[in-house]
C-alpha cells in the first residue's frame, strides 16, 4: 500500500496541477528509496541569499539548500520514543501532524532519532529540515524500496509547518530543503528561472499562493563557499517582521528599500546563472546595507559581517535579522570562518546549494 496523503489533509496540496504531470516535469525530484532496517532520511537545511523581509511585499526570495541539515531515523519499538525519551505529541506539532494527519499511521509504536547539525533557532531552516527529514523516513519506514517525490514530501512539510504555526507559513524552507539547490519563491513564476510547482495555504489572513522555481547552478563555481556565522543567539522572525511594517508606518519611504532588494534580488539571479561571482557578491553586499536601512541588523551581524568580507566576495544577513545569522561567498572558506569566530561568531561551512532530502 503506498502510504502517503490522506483525504483530511489542506485542500492546497493537490489543487494544483496533477503531481504525475509535476513529476514528469522535474524528474530530477525523484529519488529511490532503499530499504533498510532501520529507515533513515536526511534533510538539508538552508540560508537566505536574497529577498528577506521583501517577500512579505510579493517580492521573490532566494534560499540555498546547506550541507548540514537534520537526520531522521525510524524504529519499531515498544513504545513511542523520541531521542529515548518518551514521545508527547503535543509537545511536537510537526511530528505528530506526518504521524496522524499525512499518514494515519496505526501500526507498532516507533523509536524516532533525530540528529541535527544546525545551528537551533537560528534562521536555518531547522524545522523544516525535520519535517522533511520525518516524512521522507515515514515514507521509506511504510514504503520500502518505493519511490519517494520530493515535491509532494515539499508539501508534505509545508503542511506540518503551518499546522505548527497555526495556518501561517512560507513554503521557502521547506522547497528549499526539500529539493535541494537554489530555490525562487515568489507569487508568480520568476524570469530566468525553471518552474518547478506551484503551492497555496488557506491562513486567518486569506488564501496565499506560491511559485516554487529552481535556477540550475553552474558547474563552473563548483569552487566557490558560502560560510555561515551565527551570532550566538536566536532570530525572532514575527518580532523583525512585525518591526519592519512599523517602520514603514512610520517612515512610508523606507517602502522603497522593499524595491530595492527586490532589485537587488533580479541582478543576484543574473548573477549567479551566468555563473559572475564577483557579480554575486556585489549583491550580497548591497542586499546588506538595504536590510541594514531597515534596521534588522545589529552590531554583531554588522562586526561579523565586516570581517567576513575581508576574505570574502561578499557578506550579508541571512534570514529575518536581530539575531541569527551571516553568510559569506568565498574562495578562502578556512580563513574567513576564522574571522567569524574573532569577531564573536560560530561557523559553518557549506557548498553553494547542496543536495536535498535524501534516504540513507
Amino acid at each position: 500500500m503506498n502510504h502517503w496523503y490522506s483525504p483530511g489533509l489542506p485542500e492546497y496540496l493537490d489543487r494544483k496541477q496533477d503531481l504525475e504531470t509535476t513529476a514528469n516535469q522535474a524528474n530530477t525530484h525523484v529519488l529511490m528509496c532503499q530499504p533498510t532496517v532501520m529507515p533513515s532520511a536526511f534533510a538539508p537545511g538552508k540560508c537566505i541569499l536574497f529577498g528577506e523581509h521583501a517577500v512579505v511585499f510579493g517580492h521573490p526570495a532566494v534560499a540555498v539548500a546547506i550541507d548540514q541539515g537534520v537526520k531522521v531515523s525510524v524504529e519499531e519499538s515498544d513504545k513511542w520514543k523520541l531521542e529515548g525519551s518518551s514521545f508527547e505529541p503535543s509537545r511536537h506539532p510537526h511530528i505528530s501532524h506526518i504521524i496522524e494527519n499525512i499518514f494515519q499511521y496505526s501500526g507498532p509504536p516507533l523509536d524516532i532519532v533525530v540528529n541535527s547539525s544546525l545551528f537551533s533557532a537560528a534562521g536555518m531552516g531547522s524545522s523544516a529540515a525535520l519535517s522533511n527529514a520525518f516524512g521522507a523516513a515515514m515514507y521509506a519506514y511504510l514504503n520500502p524500496g518505493e519511490k519517494l517525490d520530493t515535491v509532494r514530501l515539499a508539501k508534505m512539510a509545508h503542511s506540518a509547518e503551518a499546522n505548527a504555526q497555526k495556518g501561517r507559513a512560507s513554503p521557502t524552507d521547506t522547497a528549499t530543503s526539500a529539493l535541494g539547490g537554489c530555490v525562487v519563491v515568489s507569487g508568480t513564476a520568476v524570469p530566468g528561472t525553471r518552474h518547478v510547482f506551484d503551492t497555496s495555504l488557506e491562513t486567518p489572513e486569506g488564501s496565499r499562493e506560491w511559485a516554487i522555481n529552481v535556477v540550475d547552478i553552474p558547474p563552473e563555481i563548483g569552487d566557490a563557499w558560502l560560510v555561515i556565522g551565527y551570532s550566538g543567539t536566536g532570530s525572532p522572525t514575527g518580532r523583525m517582521v512585525s518591526k519592519v511594517a512599523k517602520l514603514i508606518s512610520e517612515v512610508p519611504d523606507k517602502m522603497e528599500e522593499m524595491e530595492t532588494i527586490a532589485n537587488i534580488t533580479r541582478a543576484g539571479l543574473v548573477a549567479l546563472s551566468a555563473g559572475n561571482l564577483e557579480g554575486l557578491g556585489m549583491a550580497m553586499d548591497a542586499c546588506h546595507d538595504s536590510l541594514r536601512k531597515l534596521e534588522v541588523s545589529n552590531k554583531k551581524l554588522d562586526r561579523m559581517v565586516s570581517a567576513a568580507r575581508s576574505h570574502s566576495l561578499g557578506a550579508k544577513l541571512t534570514g529575518a535579522g536581530g539575531g541569527g545569522c551571516i553568510v559569506a561567498l568565498t574562495h578562502e572558506p578556512t580563513r574567513v570562518s576564522e574571522a567569524i569566530e574573532v569577531a564573536g561568531g560560530m561557523s559553518l561551512l557549506t557548498r553553494l546549494g547542496a543536495e536535498g532530502a535524501r534516504f540513507l
